[in-house]
């Protein structure tokens, strides 16, 4: 989502969003990419930089596909609202669509958001 909000999806607004993500979370196990050119780029500059390991990153349509799918109510969203003008409503938005997405997704039995679960916080106010 940081390239969406971004003027010119590119190899720098790209290269800054993975610095920044490794920087944050440390190096991953995996990191699973389309076949964007300027994502390819960065990807090769920060393995230069050693902030990613070469074995750590991988293309694949069907890996990326599967993480898309996810997400594909915000995209809906997003494209519905046109654009987000701050990075604070689209932050505001987008949580907010992720958690009503999250309560209605079936497959998660068991789904903690932000310290509960939303499964026993409806049980309760069923309950009540």
């Amino acid at each position: 989502m940081d390239f969406e909000l971004r003027k010119h999806r590119d190899y720098t607004a790209s290269y800054h969003f993975l610095k920044r993500l490794l920087t944050t979370n440390g190096r991953p196990d995996r990191l699973v990419t389309d076949q964007y050119r300027a994502t390819l780029k960065a990807v090769k500059h920060l393995i230069k930089q050693d902030y990613l390991s070469k074995s750590a990153h991988q293309c694949s349509k069907y890996r990326n596909n599967l993480i898309e799918q996810d997400h594909r109510f915000i995209k809906r969203h997003r494209v519905r609202s046109a654009s987000f003008q701050s990075i604070r409503t689209a932050s505001a938005t987008l949580s907010g669509v992720e958690i009503v997405h999250a309560i209605r997704k079936r497959t998660r039995r068991e789904l903690s958001l932000i310290g509960f679960s939303v499964v026993d916080e409806l049980e309760a106010l069923l309950a009540a």
